[in-house]
């Protein structure tokens, strides 16, 4: 085709990347893809939720650096580039009311102010494809969707030269733009009867009762990634502050899913080259249009001498 493959995924802090479309990503650098993780914050305001490591001496001295060293660790075992967008993790406000979000955090930002380094590393990677969250950022924290609003504004804006003036020196314009779907009630269904079939306490109950609570999202594109489940899940393991190695992300073991759900899902939201529409939320997409690789169109359109 003459020219490298380019995915970038954007993420609202360090540990999202490891536990929303990382198979993906291990998947697409095994095939000579050129993928680049964004990291939006840097996770300052997460707790540990790790209890083996609650009150760990070096943890309580530098959580910031401790969390840096944990994502340097995800990234080289991804074999992604990185780069963090500087901004400081918002929290997530609890309480009845919710108290206000802390002062300079990342969700107050002013949009263009908070899109425009982004911006730039579009124009700078330039990728054909981009993932993000949806607008209820996947789960309502405020980061994840200032984070969608951020990847959006970046996707639509980053090949207008007349905008975002002096952020990069070349507009570019991304091809496809897909919000991760790593939770679809199929999923988490096909995981809690695995786990009892098997004689074992299931963590996802709970989920299943609360369902009700939360719209379910279309999926348009599955992308198999069975022989790359492991890598995913030691990226996620070297967020150790953040994941309990005992507790439910590891619940079902990577051979059961390399056998009931071999797929991670996405919901493709902008395309400049076609493919699956997503009707509104929850209105599933025929299984015969579903695509299996989040470049469908895209290498057809390159290997045609299009444009980015």
């Amino acid at each position: 085709m003459g020219e490298q493959l380019r995915l970038m995924a954007v993420h609202a802090h360090p540990d999202d990347e490891s536990s929303k479309g990382a198979a993906t990503m291990a998947r697409y650098v095994a095939e000579g893809v050129d993928v680049m993780v964004v990291s939006c914050t840097g996770g300052e305001r997460g707790d540990v939720l790790n209890p083996k490591l609650q009150h760990d001496p070096e943890v309580e001295r530098d959580i910031v650096g401790y969390r840096r060293k944990e994502m340097a660790e995800a990234v080289r075992i991804l074999g992604v580039q990185h780069r963090w967008l500087g901004f400081v993790d918002s929290g997530l406000p609890e309480g009845d009311p919710l108290p206000p979000l802390p002062d300079g955090c990342f969700a107050l930002e002013p949009l263009d102010i908070a899109a425009a380094p982004l911006v730039r590393l579009v124009r700078e990677f330039r990728p054909h494809v981009m993932t993000t969250y949806d607008e209820d950022g996947g789960y309502p924290h405020p980061d994840h969707i200032m984070c969608h609003r951020v990847s959006l504004e970046a996707f639509e804006a980053a090949g207008d030269p007349d905008r975002y003036v002096g952020h990069g020196q070349v507009p570019w314009s991304p091809l496809k733009l897909y919000y991760n779907q790593t939770f679809s009630r199929a999923k988490i269904t096909t995981y809690h009867q695995a786990l009892l079939d098997a004689g074992a306490e299931s963590p996802f109950a709970e989920w299943m009762e609360r369902w009700e609570e939360r719209a379910e999202r279309a999926v348009t594109t599955r992308v198999p990634v069975a022989e790359h489940l492991e890598t995913a899940d030691r990226a996620l393991l070297a967020h150790a502050t953040q994941v309990d190695p005992d507790g439910m992300w590891f619940s079902v073991p990577a051979e059961t899913r390399r056998r009931i759900w071999p797929t991670e899902e996405f919901e493709l939201a902008r395309s400049l080259v076609g493919g699956p529409v997503a009707g509104p939320a929850g209105s599933p997409v025929d299984e015969a249009d579903l695509e299996d690789d989040l470049f469908a169109g895209v290498r057809e359109h390159l290997a045609q001498g299009g444009a980015a």
